[in-house]
């Protein structure tokens, strides 16, 4: 890999690393309409599906956060993709295997 290229996928990482930056609220699970006029937040804990009832400002709140989260797992695996590549980028340095302690007695 070129050493343009290394800076390409460096520069990337620190773009991603800086949109990580911009996502405040995190939440996992889901929004949906309740009537009348109630929202209900659910998601799993522990395995189990746990519900709330939200008033319309905090189910806005909520669909934000599941949105940060959202881009943040892209994010997240965009970066370790980036970061592998970096990593198996760099020459390997072949290290020499010690000497056996123990070595096998001729076959006759």
């Amino acid at each position: 890999m070129s050493e343009a290229e290394i800076k390409k996928l460096n520069d990337r990482c620190q773009e991603l690393a800086n949109e990580l930056k911009s996502l405040t609220l995190i939440s996992q699970g889901s929004v949906m309409p309740q009537p009348p006029a109630v929202w209900r937040w659910t998601r799993k804990v522990s395995g189990k599906t746990v519900s709330r009832g939200l008033s319309a400002e905090q189910a806005d709140l909520m669909k934000q956060a599941i949105s940060n989260q959202r881009k943040m797992d892209a994010i997240i695996d965009e970066m370790r993709a980036l970061t592998q590549k970096l990593i198996f980028a760099l020459p390997r340095k072949s290290q020499k295997r010690p000497p056996a302690k123990h070595p096998k007695p001729a076959l006759s």
